[in-house]
């Protein structure tokens, strides 16, 4: 049976150079045949796979790949192999993954495409999803080669800040997106699951740039921290207003939700500070906005609302259901002149791709696009979306 030995496989990743991923799984590909490895990666606003090169393969002369038009870019959107008849055999390209999240396209060709090929493809696919998720705390290179241009200072924080934009296990699934890939400067998310229990935040602070991007800094900071430290909704809430208030002058603000989901129960439980209230999604349709008594934003609480006031809200969720939280430069963008794209045509655009089955990390894809086009692709604020999905507590 064509299969990637194991043994072999973590024996050639120890002490890899980093720019030598794609000579190790061509290493361990001809041992069965294979031939013309190419590893791309997904570049930061996900329109594009860009080709890592390698000083031992002929990945230097691979060229860009369109994500939304080309065959490499379809096994990345569906996640499975892709295959094409060449004279010299079947070129394949297989879904690259770091764990849930979708990292890039690997290309090989190959004698024939049965499906213990296929599968072995697939397999060495995963692999180099491990080998970047290693190499890249070590490394620059992979983040340069995900670059169509330049980030911005502020984008650059705001990237390093961010936790994988995909995870899934059988009980749970969460999926974001932030525009402008290349110059976000405030919009931010964190989350963390932690065996039955999701915690979950999105942070929206003033402005645009250096200074939104060390307000969003401050905010993840101490969120992570009192997350970690145990302590409740309404404690991180408040050690949020309190960080806010002492580090930065009563001009700065961040709206945001701080979310918890018991994966047994479903039950969600958020607060809210001053920020555009959720969807719930469910039989593939927006059933209504979560809504939640909000505080003021962080930062300027302590000026319009009593100590205390924190309303913490409850939602049972049923399996299959969506929750789409979102910052104001969604449903606020628009075109000098003309209408927002607003709360009712991202609730029409939410059940359109809802309905079609679609993982949630591409109907958050289809969204933005729809966003950015309503907008001629120049937003003039942040844009960001998180989907979280609840399966049930049976759906390990």
């Amino acid at each position: 049976m064509t299969s990637v030995d194991l043994g072999s496989a973590l024996r050639a990743a120890q002490g890899i150079d980093p720019a030598a991923i794609s000579e190790v799984v061509l290493r361990l590909m001809s041992e069965l045949g294979g031939t013309d490895v190419v590893v791309y990666l997904v570049d930061f606003a996900q329109n594009t796979l860009e080709p890592l090169p390698d000083r031992s393969t002929h990945a230097n002369l691979a060229q860009s790949e369109d994500v939304a038009t080309t065959i490499a870019g379809r096994a990345f959107i569906d996640q499975r192999p892709v295959t094409a008849e060449r004279p010299d055999g079947v070129r394949v390209w297989a879904p690259i993954n770091e764990g849930s999240d979708r990292t890039g396209v690997l290309a090989v060709t190959v004698p024939e495409a049965t499906d213990e090929m296929l599968s072995a493809c697939c397999e060495l696919g995963l692999f180099a999803g491990y080998l970047i998720a290693t190499q890249a705390r070590s490394t620059d290179l992979y983040n340069l080669h995900r670059r169509r241009r330049s980030l911005s200072l502020p984008a650059s924080m705001q990237w390093d800040l961010l936790p994988p934009l995909v995870l899934k296990t059988g009980r749970v699934a969460i999926a974001a997106v932030l525009e402008p890939a290349y110059e976000v400067g405030g919009d931010c998310f964190d989350y963390a699951l932690n065996d039955t229990v999701l915690d979950m935040a999105v942070f929206d602070p003033v402005g645009h740039g250096l200074g939104s991007a060390l307000i969003a800094a401050l905010c993840v900071g101490s969120y992570r921290h009192d997350r970690r430290e145990g302590h409740t909704l309404e404690q991180m809430h408040a050690h949020l207003e309190s960080a806010m208030a002492h580090e930065f002058s009563d001009q700065a603000f961040c709206t945001g939700q701080l979310v918890r989901i018991d994966l047994e129960s479903g039950t969600m439980t958020w607060t809210n500070a001053g920020h555009p209230l959720p969807m719930l999604i469910r039989g593939g349709h927006v059933v209504k906005e979560l809504k939640c008594a909000p505080t003021p934003p962080w930062g300027v609480g302590d000026l319009l609302a009593p100590a205390g006031a924190t309303t913490v809200a409850t939602e049972a969720l049923e399996p299959g259901d969506g929750v789409l939280f979102y910052t104001d430069g969604v449903v606020e963008a628009h075109q000098p002149g003309a209408e927002q794209f607003g709360t009712e045509r991202l609730a029409d655009l939410v059940g359109q791709h809802s309905s079609n089955q679609l993982e949630p990390e591409e109907i958050l894809r289809h969204l933005v696009r729809a966003v950015l086009e309503h907008q001629d692709d120049r937003l003039s604020d942040d844009a960001t979306l998180v989907l979280v999905q609840w399966n049930g507590p049976q759906a390990r």
